[in-house]
């Protein structure tokens, strides 16, 4: 009998002290010291609707914007509840097909460029915000056609939005596609 209510009584205080109190000190401190990054990075408009998160891949899909990676995540994609990848391995027929619809839709862009493996396979999550440079660099014709400015306008835009390495030598240099996009609607809005 002792037993048992050592047992129950443990499980009590284990389950308040790391159930409750423990949580809520770690978000208590999260909110204090990193408020943006506990609340995800949130993006808003002047008026404080939320236009999207800095860690989150959302689709863009109109030809003067600069596109996402194609996501697995949830029936439509971009879904941030149901994140996750395709699961086909390399040699799936569905993958293999897929990636070849999406290579012969992007050399109609560009004829003859080489597409960057980013824009035609998904990463992990299903939700990567991020881009490579090579990615955007490809894109920048279109979104400078429909934008009405110039490629070296674009790439500059591209340029002063592109992230190095973490601590110069963590990941690759990349885009976030969000914010470039909000660039380019800043300054050139689309008609």
């Amino acid at each position: 009998m002792k037993n048992l209510l050592t047992a129950i009584l443990m499980t009590i205080v284990t389950t308040i002290l790391l159930g409750v109190i423990y949580p809520l000190v770690v978000t208590g401190l999260a909110q204090a010291i990193f408020p943006d990054q506990a609340n995800g990075q949130l993006i808003r408009r002047s008026d404080g609707t939320i236009i999207g998160s800095r860690i989150i891949g959302q689709p863009f899909t109109g030809p003067g914007y600069f596109h996402s990676r194609p996501s697995a995540a949830g029936p439509a994609g971009y879904d941030a509840s149901a994140s996750s990848g395709s699961n086909l391995g390399p040699t799936s027929k569905k993958l293999i097909e897929r990636v070849a619809a999406q290579v012969a839709d992007l050399q109609k862009e560009n004829p003859g460029k080489p597409i960057p493996v980013d824009l035609v396979t998904m990463s992990a999550s299903g939700l990567d915000p991020h881009i490579s440079p090579a990615a955007a660099d490809f894109q920048v014709p279109r979104v400078a056609r429909e934008r009405g400015l110039t490629e070296n306008d674009i790439r500059e835009i591209v340029s002063a939005h592109t992230e190095g390495r973490t601590f110069g030598l963590l990941g690759e240099p990349r885009v976030n596609v969000l914010e470039l996009n909000l660039e380019l609607d800043r300054r050139k809005p689309l008609r």
